[in-house]
């Protein structure tokens, strides 16, 4: 009965996103100028994403038709649950794309806001960028949890499914395969305008980032939200909802006979505590008299970090104080509540310490950014060897977190702790996308005051709260990384409990699960090369189309003439279109060519090495990427002879380098991941009917 109250805490969620956003919008937009370049930025993000989704569209309707085929071949309990799962897919894609919007949304028309604020100050801007995040946040989560809730609610109460769980792995698949084409074509369009911006702009030309002169500079700022907003909307929209899902049918599979108990719930009812803590959190942020604005953004996760901890050990004691485990879900005996609250708390304390550790390696008040900003000095070579070692070496902590995390919570509840560690961490979820929309907001804030030529100071409180953005992207993409790899290891277990065979062992002895693994190692590199390369043919475009104008259109350097924006965002706009088609459908049919040729121990394998490879390269680039891009602004910050020296030019090129590393690749990992799993667990049974073909 009390189900209902989790789908009805998501409805809360997005009423207060409503509510924020309109606040937001009554914040002064500014001049004419403001809004003619605001629009354009608007204009040209609408346009992609309704281009991009329109395209997404074609792959989603195949996908429902295969599932559908399968339901009508299909008998009895069977066939129901394949075609609740084909709606689950359904409606999965559908909210994770309307996540996406949620995200650019809110962005684009908040910048501007943002710019006009900062005409007074820090504070007041901060507070406009913050709750422009904010309703991101609270929407994607919000949408998240409505969408699991709702299902479950919807299967097994009003429906009364015999099976209500299996079908929500549609719902995940479905949230998935659209947070990789948001994640892979945002991606490829942000960085692609980025970096032909920077390298003829800043490197040829002279001229500072965001100069109105630039033809690439309104595709730049475009890029910012189609890929940092909507494309982490979706991200962590499918991360959410694919971690709780992963501990529900945990719950549900790990009993010697599949029931409804407390552990199937439990998830659903920790992500309505940490939904409401996300609301009550937003309020903490403010900027003291320090004028700090890291500080004063870090109150809000912090507070969502203890109200959740708080909430997290009250709805722990009611569910299990007299709950029996007797080794249901997996549990040790002698399992209790605290038991499970101290898993729950393993999953906060990764949060807080993932976040440390990326802060760390991407801050420019450590030694790791001032490392590669030293080694700029020597030219572009060093730098990016500088930049290499510094990706490599960090991911030896978040890896450390991660195992201490998995023993620690495994030790406490079995591999049920583990699925409560994972869904403990997305207690943050709402804050986290919030700062990491703030990050685009504020850059395209100070992109609009560049390019309507605002008063200094103006660009000054600006760049300070860019400065900040900087950080918190990177932070969140080491939080979105950790979240994915827990969430993937649940889905793993999930794939191997769903087996019909449950005494299949996975021995890496045994060839067939070697050719599984190697496979799946493979998958991110190959992956990550497509996208590279994407970037680097469309960057190319770009650099050569703004060569053309520089050369071809007298006056713009002079500023007589504005530049042919609409040509870059048209190539940008068609490049991560075409290119984005590729890597997701090999995510998708990979996973399928190797259970079929060589059966379920193949596919398991494949599993295992994709989750371990890419925990690694995702990290390595993320981290890699934000390194680079912080020691650029340390060296334009006056070290190391600040703008214009050759420290300067070498720092720019290893920020070349890192960009497609951190805003397309590496985070493009995180679904690409989850894909695989999904696709494997959906499809372990008739993998196991009929695969191994080649057997």
């Amino acid at each position: 009965m009390y189900l209902i109250l989790t789908p009805l805490a998501a409805i809360v969620a997005l009423i207060a996103a409503f509510i924020i956003a309109r606040n937001v919008l009554k914040a002064p937009t500014g001049n004419e100028e403001m809004n003619r370049i605001a629009n354009a930025v608007r204009e040209g993000a609408s346009a992609f994403m309704s281009r991009q989704y329109t395209t997404i569209a074609y792959v989603a309707v195949a996908i429902i038709a295969i599932f559908a085929i399968i339901a009508l071949l299909s008998d009895g309990q069977e066939a129901v649950t394949w075609w609740w799962t084909t709606v689950g897919f359904a409606i999965g894609a559908l909210f994770s794309a309307l996540s996406g919007y949620a995200g650019m949304t809110i962005a684009v028309r908040s910048n501007i806001r943002v710019a006009e604020s900062a005409k007074s100050g820090l504070k007041g801007a901060l507070k406009i960028a913050f709750n422009g995040g904010a309703v991101s946040g609270l929407a994607v989560a919000g949408l998240a949890l409505l969408g699991v809730a709702g299902f479950f609610y919807l299967f097994y109460s009003v429906i009364g499914l015999e099976d209500p769980v299996k079908p929500l792995i549609g719902f995940a698949f479905g949230s998935c395969l659209i947070s990789l084409f948001a994640r892979v074509g945002g991606g490829i369009y942000t960085k692609a305008a980025d970096v032909g911006a920077d390298l003829v702009g800043k490197v040829e030309a002279g001229i500072p980032e965001d100069d109105p002169r630039n033809p690439a500079v309104i595709a730049d700022n475009v890029g910012d939200n189609v890929g940092d907003c909507a494309g982490m909307g979706a991200d962590l929209f499918e991360t959410y909802a694919v971690t709780a899902i992963g501990a529900i049918f945990l719950g549900y599979l790990l009993p010697d006979t599949a029931a409804i108990t407390e552990l199937v719930t439990y998830p659903l009812y920790l992500g309505a505590v940490a939904i409401i803590a996300s609301i009550i959190s937003v309020f903490f942020v403010r900027m003291g008299s320090d004028q700090n604005i890291m500080k004063a953004l870090y109150k809000g996760m912090y507070a969502s970090a203890v109200l959740s901890v708080a909430g997290f050990a009250w709805i722990t004691y009611v569910m299990f104080a007299d709950f029996d485990f007797a080794g249901v879900g997996g549990t040790p005996a002698g399992t209790t509540w605290v038991d499970l609250f101290l898993a729950s708390l393993v999953g906060i304390l990764v949060v807080v310490a993932l976040i440390m550790i990326t802060e760390y390696y991407t801050s420019t008040k450590y030694s790791p950014v001032r490392r590669i900003a030293k080694a700029s000095e020597t030219g572009s070579g060093t730098n990016i060897i500088s930049g290499l070692a510094v990706g490599m070496e960090s991911t030896l902590l978040p890896t450390l977190v991660l195992v201490l995390a998995l023993f620690v919570s495994y030790t406490f509840a079995g591999l049920y702790g583990i699925g409560v560690a994972a869904v403990a961490m997305l207690s943050v979820t709402g804050m986290v996308i919030a700062l990491d929309t703030y990050g685009p907001i504020t850059d395209n804030a100070g992109g609009i005051a560049e390019m309507s030529d605002l008063p200094e100071e103006v660009r000054e409180n600006t760049d300070a709260l860019d400065a900040v953005g900087n950080t918190t992207k990177a932070v969140t993409k080491g939080y979105a990384i950790g979240s994915a790899a827990l969430a993937a290891l649940v889905l793993f277990s999930d794939y191997i409990f769903n087996l019909p065979d449950q005494d299949m062992v996975f021995r890496l002895n045994d060839p067939i699960v070697l050719v599984g693994v190697l496979i799946g190692g493979m998958l991110p590199f190959i992956f990550s090369s497509l996208l590279m390369e994407s970037v680097g043919k469309a960057a190319g475009d770009v650099i050569d189309e703004v060569r053309r104008q520089f050369k071809e259109i007298p006056g713009i350097m002079e500023g007589e003439t504005k530049p042919e924006y609409g040509t870059c965002v048209d190539i940008v706009t068609k490049a991560a279109l075409r290119e984005m088609v590729i890597p997701g459908l090999m995510a998708v049919f990979v996973p399928l060519i190797v259970g079929f040729l060589w059966g379920p121990l193949a596919l398991g394998g494949l599993l295992i090495g994709v989750i371990t490879s890419g925990l690694m390269v995702a990290l390595m680039m993320a981290n890699g990427g934000g390194a680079w891009d912080n020691a650029k602004k340390y060296v334009e910050d006056g070290n190391h002879g600040g703008k214009g020296s050759e420290a300067h030019a070498a720092a720019v090129v290893g920020d070349t380098v890192g960009d497609p590393y951190k805003d397309t690749a590496g985070p493009s990992i995180n679904p690409l991941i989850k894909v695989i799993n999904t696709v494997a667990l959906i499809f372990a049974t008739i993998i196991a009917a009929f695969g191994g073909i080649l057997l």
